[in-house]
């Protein structure tokens, strides 16, 4: 029967995706864990939440974020830096002068033609010279110091955030994966079920067939379901497997571990979930709209910076050493001789003029900021239409769900009814084959409707930025 046939269009396309993501898993793991594992959903989570490489990154990132304002900080704070220098001219440079006519004591007595020009050995230059100092510069105001510190906070507070939003997918990815192989654990028990069903009911049939109470057909026809219910029941194994491999994926196990589920479908009441939205939407429950406020806080932080440029900025230096010369290099013994010098001072630079070029970046970052103050306001519009179409979402599959629920009711008593009618003789193979495959049906809309059920569940909460909470 085309009834008992599974081709729920569902089914496909989860298979589908499963099957494109797993093709994106590196199987070329350098340590390959292959124990064996029993988990919860919170498990999974705690699993995913360790080991997930996206989760790894942004953490780095905090950690980056972190040393990047003690960074900043550290402009503050004294600099110190020591140099030494030595150096030998072999041969000095030359000392040039203009010829006056006259003997001068640099030439030797000797006379210079007017105007022209002559080179001699500098008599003032020693051939080696030393220099062992320390250079001292304190920042004593700075606007750009001062701004940076707040971006740097600023910064390491849209890392933390990061990493919350990352959480929050690898939440929702593992409960999804997790419920879809809750479904098909509960799928595989009632493939069982049906199938010991039929398996009894084909061998009463042939008896009956013997014993001349129906015909070759009845027997024939039964062991065409019973032989569809068994191969649909093997591919159900196999999407299972696949299921569990997803999940694997999603908590970044390896795949060569062993993950079975500790908890049972009955464990999640999605049937009395209260489905109740504010009226006032609280857009701060939502990581993406504190994110997109962090980011305004930095340009705004940004802005300050440019009008606050203007300002004076104001060091302190001071450069302190020991410097000697000699007319060969040798400055490590006692009768070379160091002296000491040091110079003092403050810096105070004051921006004049720069072209506008400050003006027209203060301009660019206010159209920024706009743009930030815009995508805000697409964002809380499209949160509220998430939240109303979660919430109609959530509804309309829980309505659904106490549909199904009702409908196996019935199915399962028409098949009953039509079995014992059977077993009388006063019914036929096709109506038992056909109660059989409409329970059937009946089973797999209760579970298509419990898993949209608990898969809207975890988009509702989402809306609402309950999801970890």
């Amino acid at each position: 029967m085309k009834k008992l046939q599974i081709t729920n269009y569902k089914l496909q396309i989860l298979t589908a995706l499963m099957f494109s993501m797993l093709f994106k898993i590196n199987f070329a793991q350098t340590a390959k864990d292959t124990g064996k594992y029993s988990f919860s959903l919170k498990q999974c989570i705690d699993y995913a939440l360790q080991n997930q490489g996206s989760i790894k990154n942004v953490m780095l990132d905090e950690t980056v974020a972190r040393d990047k304002v003690n960074e900043v900080a550290g402009m503050g704070y004294p600099q110190i830096n020591s140099t030494t220098q030595f150096s030998n001219n072999d041969p000095s440079r030359r000392m040039f002068m203009v010829g006056t006519g006259s003997p001068s004591f640099l030439t030797g007595n000797k006379a210079i033609p007017a105007g022209e020009v002559a080179a001699f050995p500098n008599f003032f230059q020693l051939q080696s010279s030393g220099d062992a100092g320390v250079s001292i510069s304190q920042l004593i105001f700075n606007s750009s110091y001062l701004v940076g510190l707040q971006a740097a906070k600023t910064f390491k507070e849209l890392s933390v955030k990061t990493t919350e939003q990352t959480k929050i997918q690898i939440i929702e990815g593992v409960t999804k994966a997790y419920y879809l192989v809750l479904i098909n654990e509960e799928r595989i028990k009632l493939f069982d079920t049906n199938i010991s069903r039929l398996d009894s009911l084909l061998s009463q049939t042939k008896v009956m067939y013997q014993n001349g109470f129906v015909e070759k057909i009845d027997v024939d026809r039964l062991q065409v379901s019973y032989n569809n219910m068994k191969t649909e029941k093997e591919k159900f194994d196999n999407l299972l497997l696949l299921g569990k491999f997803l999940l694997q994926y999603q908590m970044s196990m390896p795949l060569e571990s062993t993950l079975t589920i500790s908890e049972k479908i009955s464990d999640f009441k999605v049937e009395n979930a209260n489905v109740t939205t504010p009226q006032k939407s609280n857009y701060s429950n939502r990581i993406e709209y504190t994110l997109l406020q962090t980011t305004k806080k930095i340009q705004q932080l940004d802005i300050k910076n440019l009008k606050l440029s203007y300002l004076p900025r104001i060091s302190a230096f001071a450069n302190l050493g020991f410097s000697s010369q000699n007319n060969k290099f040798d400055y490590f013994t006692k009768s070379n001789l160091w002296y000491n010098y040091g110079l003092y001072g403050i810096n105070i630079t004051l921006p004049i003029f720069d072209g506008l070029q400050n003006f027209y970046k203060t301009q660019q970052s206010k159209l920024k900021l706009k743009k930030i103050e815009n995508d805000i306001s697409t964002l809380e519009l499209s949160i509220n239409l998430q939240m109303k179409s979660s919430e109609i979402s959530f509804k309309n599959n829980l309505l659904s769900l106490e549909t199904q629920s009702k409908n196996i009711e019935l199915a399962t008593e028409v098949a009953r009814v039509t079995k014992e009618k059977y077993r009388q003789g006063v019914g036929s193979s096709l109506e038992v084959i056909t109660a059989e495959a409409a329970f059937w049906e009946a089973q797999t809309n209760y579970f298509n409707s419990l898993y949209d059920a608990l898969i809207s569940k975890v988009d509702y909460d989402k809306a609402m930025g309950t999801l970890t909470k």
